[in-house]
């Protein structure tokens, strides 16, 4: 059964999705995010000065460089997606007014209160992570509609008419059908297309923040990755979810409220990627100090460091973990009880749900656990996780170990029979 899964996945599932990866329209949402995270860091380092301000009542406050950074996200990326697509797609001479455009549209399609005076007054919040899936939208329009035209000229490619100009011209009709089109949307028909697009999106946000869409968010990366595909490639879907759940904790706390939303990657920092993607830091732990044969112990030593900065590709790629079901098995077991236990924990009121952004995933643990959460609590969750994963792996470790060992003792009398062979034809 294994061995016809372990087909299926290399041979059909893992090429169909690797395309889907690489298509333009879709690496360009994932550019776009990855472009803009710095942004997201800014704001998580933020977070940890608002830390030492409960402590030193004399700092400053930063607030306003969160705002401006991490609540700056969906206006970052409503930019930076018809960018990237016009550059993959060719047309790198159009991607700046693109960019443009695609801000310009995502501004007006914020609903802005505009006075008689003229001065327009933006709701904040809708610039950042609330605004995701707006910025997507209104950037892959301004995508869609910038590509068709740039594939179109009113000018002949012999025109003595400098290059600039005839950009200038080419450029004029989509800019203007896409402004008519956000101005028909905001100020003719009065549609708050900011909330439409929440509404039509809330369904996939309700899925996730449940119990088994976040475990599942987290289990289907891990899943991938066993397969050696990127967990990001769930990025475009699932982030600006988390995202979004994220700006809503922080804008209930700020109201007095409570934070509701679990499903955050804050959440998932705070105990699931400990170690790296699937929770691997026991499985690191375990090969330095237990393993018997020579192989893993050589991995040991090389992935334990990265693994305490989170960084676990030497591991899954080395020990192997992709392709091998040994620890194929316990990894995806751990993908899903540790979301379970950090859902649980949360719901129940034992660890403080998420409410700032904190996305320095490389600070090790159980540190990041009290920073992503801001609960002394969760350290005390993080080490429970830890010698539960330390157990799930113990068994499919020590097989692994004793069949690799095996291997290295059929390998070692192969060539101590082969010496002894050597020797006894020089001998004659």
């Amino acid at each position: 059964m294994m061995n016809k899964i372990m087909d299926f996945m290399t041979n059909k599932f893992a090429p169909k999705v690797n395309k889907i990866v690489k298509n333009p329209w879709v690496s360009a949402i994932q550019d776009s995010i990855m472009a803009a995270l710095p942004l997201v860091f800014v704001g998580s380092l933020v977070t940890v000065v608002s830390l030492l301000k409960n402590i030193f009542a004399g700092l400053p406050d930063f607030s306003m460089i969160s705002n401006f950074s991490f609540g700056m996200f969906g206006l970052i990326v409503s930019f930076l997606i018809p960018y990237y697509l016009m550059e993959k797609k060719g047309n790198s001479g159009q991607k700046l007014i693109s960019g443009a455009t695609g801000l310009v549209l995502f501004m007006m399609l914020l609903f802005p209160t505009v006075s008689a005076e003229g001065n327009a007054t933006f709701i904040l919040s809708r610039f950042g992570a609330t605004g995701m899936f707006l910025a997507i939208i209104s950037g892959l329009f301004v995508a869609c509609v910038m590509n068709f035209a740039a594939k179109r000229s009113f000018f002949d490619e012999d025109t003595p008419i400098p290059d600039f100009v005839v950009g200038w011209f080419n450029s004029l009709l989509p800019i203007t059908f896409i402004l008519i089109v956000g101005w028909f949307i905001t100020v003719q028909m009065n549609v708050d297309f900011f909330e439409v697009v929440v509404w039509a999106f809330s369904p996939l946000a309700k899925i996730v923040q449940s119990y088994p869409g976040f475990v599942l968010s987290v289990f289907i990366p891990v899943f991938l990755y066993t397969f050696g595909i990127s967990g990001w490639v769930m990025m475009p879907a699932i982030y600006p979810v988390y995202m979004a759940g994220l700006a809503a904790n922080a804008e209930a706390v700020a109201n007095g409220g409570q934070a509701m939303n679990i499903a955050t990657q804050e959440t998932c920092y705070a105990f699931s990627s400990m170690g790296g993607v699937g929770t691997t830091l026991a499985l690191s732990v375990m090969m330095l100090l237990l393993s018997k044969s020579a192989q893993l112990k050589a991995i040991g030593k090389a992935v334990f460091i990265p693994s305490i900065f989170n960084i676990n590709e030497p591991l899954v790629f080395g020990a192997p973990i992709a392709f091998n079901p040994y620890l194929m098995i316990p990894m995806w077991i751990n993908a899903l009880i540790v979301p379970t236990i950090s859902y649980v924990v949360m719901n129940m009121g034992f660890v403080n749900i998420p409410s700032q952004s904190f996305l320095l995933w490389y600070m090790p643990y159980p540190f990041t656990s009290y920073l992503a959460t801001q609960d002394f609590r969760a350290v005390i969750v993080c080490l429970l996780i830890f010698v539960i994963t330390w157990f799930i792996f113990l068994p499919f470790f020590k097989a692994y170990d004793s069949s690799l060992l095996k291997q290295e003792k059929i390998a070692e009398e192969q060539e101590a029979a082969q010496a002894k062979a050597m020797q006894a034809s020089t001998a004659q």
